[in-house]
């Protein structure tokens, strides 16, 4: 078989044995796999355990590296070589790391400077690690190249000063890599970078005859800086020893040309979220055909993904101190996504996905990859069963609802970052971090003066005053007013980020292994939802007086009587707080956005909710100052008393259509408290997130 695309490649080889379609005459890696891939419906007996040398270099990483990286929080930064695709030569965990290859500097955990960014964050961070700033470098980034970050503040108004300064916006990507982007990482793989660069040089010259327009000259700018990813991410693969201009020929090969991918992606990007996508499908049809050839045996198969999700652990970025207080560590978030059905009602779910969930048991418990399950309650009982076990030992996967992103993402998707779905190689993310709703509640009843330090931060509002019980009507016109400042001003930064980010900061591989036009959405957010309709609650159902300081600023409040919370299955609660999320976004969809993006948010503080409660005061709900936010959208610590499933169907109230970014609702089992047997915990869990999961009716 010989491709007819733009380029002529000799695929005879490499595609031997798998089914033609689509994708042997286009870029189409979801057509590959939805003619080759080999559903299993039975359970994990197949699996293997860690070889020898899967347990000699993880054992070497241990001792020699993470082990030494604990006690000093930064092991190593490189700083003298700004971060690229090529910027280094080979690095190796040990002599025997040779089945998946290549890490982002040239020793493990080292970190590279990546100033594209922002140079006053990467000055800081290495000075927080104890090294040495280069004054060469620095001369570089301060004097004669403009950083995303530079040209941020340049054009920041003063109104999105006051609301960053004052917390009531946090999290802002305007000092980093927004994140949110998933390269299509297997086209590497199943095409080769020639056919790639050929096929973006056909793209690029095919609009060269259109008359001058932004679009047209950001197009052909574009395409050009991605043909030069592709070429760097060629001869990085080539400084390892690996010619990957052609198709990978063999399943090792597979995993290793995506993962080149992907390496290049985090050798050039520090993205708040660098999730590497969906794989398992694709790497099975490669596993199974080796497999039934005897080139390979599982046992193989197993030290191979093993071999990956080992890279995979161990990415870094060089980060500050206070990024790591907003995200609560150092994550970086690369979400493997996994499981689901297709289209056409196949089951997704491969020999492959049970492999990946093995590498938890093979080399112990881990955040990263971030695995993300697409749950749904026809999923193969062996499959569940093994989902659930593998939780219950490590606490170590995450759920989504499959039918939701299916339905409206379709069945080759995957999520960027913890809850933010996209598809494949044909959508982007422009990431926003989010707006405190919770604060902007107590804003409205202080007129835009901040409640933690005084100050008048939004100019033209008008407090609540007097001393008599609050009014629901009268706050909730305050709150709905004081929403439109905050999220115009939220959406007014997002778009200056972007615009900035584009021209500064541009993804240029990840963007090379989309498709030419591609879908973008601008994920906004909100945080303290709980808070909010809890408080809203105490007003309209309670009574609620404001307590004030010697300046008349709200400072406090007495609420007496019992009143409805989010989170137990109440509709009193529940439908204030779908109102807010309905709200927020309602806004947000009447503001133009950068690019034409399609407006989309999310209802997610899994980690930065310490830091939005630590910059807010006490609310009417009960909520203290200077506490933690319940993360994403769970109910308040403690409120929820009618157990996981109401706190679920709670949730399940929120709109997707409100809040196409994703929600979240974290929650913590103890094992014992599923059953007293391990099948018992077992089966009880895969009970809760088949009740958690229900499909929605047509």
């Amino acid at each position: 078989m010989t491709t007819k695309m733009s380029a002529t490649i000799d695929t005879t080889e490499a595609w031997a044995g798998f089914a033609p379609g689509n994708w042997s005459e286009t870029i189409d890696v979801r057509d590959f796999i939805q003619l080759n891939y080999t559903p299993y419906e039975g359970d994990a007996a197949f699996l293997e355990g860690p070889t020898e040398k899967t347990l000699r270099v993880w054992q070497t990483l241990e001792e020699n590296y993470l082990r030494e990286e604990r006690k000093v929080r930064i092991l190593d930064v490189d700083t003298h070589t700004p971060a690229d695709i090529d910027a280094f030569a080979p690095g190796f965990i040990s002599e025997d790391d040779d089945v998946c290859v290549g890490l982002q500097t040239d020793s493990p955990l080292k970190r590279a400077m990546m100033p594209n960014g922002g140079w006053r964050m990467v000055e800081t961070a290495i000075k927080e690690a104890g090294k040495e700033i280069d004054p060469e470098v620095k001369k570089i980034f301060t004097q004669y190249r403009k950083t995303h970050n530079d040209a941020v503040f340049d054009i920041y108004t003063p109104r999105i000063r006051a609301a960053r300064s004052s917390h009531i916006i946090t999290g802002l990507p305007d000092a980093y890599g927004r994140g949110r982007i998933i390269g299509d990482y297997r086209r590497v793989a199943l095409y080769g970078v020639d056919i790639l660069i050929a096929e973006k040089e056909a793209d690029k010259d095919a609009v060269a005859d259109q008359p001058f327009s932004e679009h047209w000259a950001r197009y052909r700018e574009e395409h050009s800086e991605q043909i030069k990813a592709l070429k760097k991410l060629k001869k990085m693969a080539a400084d390892y020893g690996f010619d990957i201009s052609g198709p990978a020929k063999t399943a090792k090969e597979a995993v290793q040309w995506t993962y080149f991918a992907y390496l290049a992606s985090v050798k050039s990007q520090d993205g708040a979220a660098m999730s590497i996508g969906r794989l398992s499908g694709f790497f099975d049809i490669y596993f199974e055909r080796d497999l039934a050839n005897g080139t390979i045996t599982e046992r193989d198969a197993q030290e191979i993904i093993d071999a990956l999700v080992i890279k995979l652990r161990i990415v870094r970025f060089l980060r500050t101190i206070d990024y790591d207080q907003i995200f609560s560590g150092d994550p970086y978030w690369a979400t493997w996504s996994d499981a689901g059905f297709g289209d056409d009602g196949r089951t997704l779910v491969t020999k492959t996905s049970f492999r990946l969930l093995q590498t938890l048991r093979n080399l112990g418990p881990a955040p990263e990859p971030n695995i993300t399950i697409f749950w749904d309650e026809e999923l193969p009982a062996g499959y569940k069963d093994f989902c659930a076990a593998i939780s219950i030992e490590t606490s170590s996967i995450q759920y989504e609802s499959d039918d939701q992103i299916r339905c409206h993402w379709g069945d080759d998707a995957a999520i960027a970052c913890c809850v933010s779905p996209m598809k494949i190689g044909k959508q982007m993310q422009f990431f926003g971090a989010r707006v405190n709703a919770a604060k902007t509640l107590l804003y409205a009843m202080n007129g835009g003066r901040d409640e933690m330090s005084g100050k008048q931060v939004v100019e033209g509002y008008e407090p609540i005053t007097g001393d008599g019980p609050l009014d629901f009507d009268e706050v909730w016109t305050k709150y709905e007013e004081m929403l439109d400042w905050v999220v115009g001003t939220y959406v007014e930064a997002l778009n200056i980020i972007h615009y900035c980010h584009d021209r500064y900061a541009y993804e240029a591989m990840e963007m090379a292994l989309h498709d030419s036009e591609i879908i973008r959405t601008m994920g906004c957010g909100i945080a303290g939802l709980s808070i909010v309709a809890d408080s809203l609650a105490a007003i309209k159902y309670a009574k609620v007086t404001p307590v004030r300081d010697e300046t008349g600023l709200i400072v406090d409040y007495i609420t007496e009587g019992d009143f409805p919370t989010y989170g137990n299955d109440d509709d009193r609660a529940d439908d204030i707080a779908a109102t807010v999320v309905h709200t927020v976004m309602s806004k947000i969809k009447s503001i133009p956005l950068y690019r034409d993006a399609i407006p989309t948010q999310s209802v997610l503080t899994i980690t930065s909710n310490v830091v939005y409660g630590k910059a807010t005061g006490n609310f009417p709900s009960g909520h203290r100052a200077g506490t933690p936010f319940a993360p994403g959208a769970n109910p308040e610590n403690g409120v929820d008393t009618h157990g996981m499933v109401a706190s679920m169907l709670s949730v399940a109230k929120l709109d997707y259509n409100d809040a196409l970014d994703g929600i979240s609702l974290t929650n913590t089992i103890t094992p014992q408290g599923l059953g007293r047997t391990k099948e018992e915990q077992v089966s009880n869990l895969v009970g809760i997130l088949d009740a958690g999961f229900i499909p929605e009716e047509d």
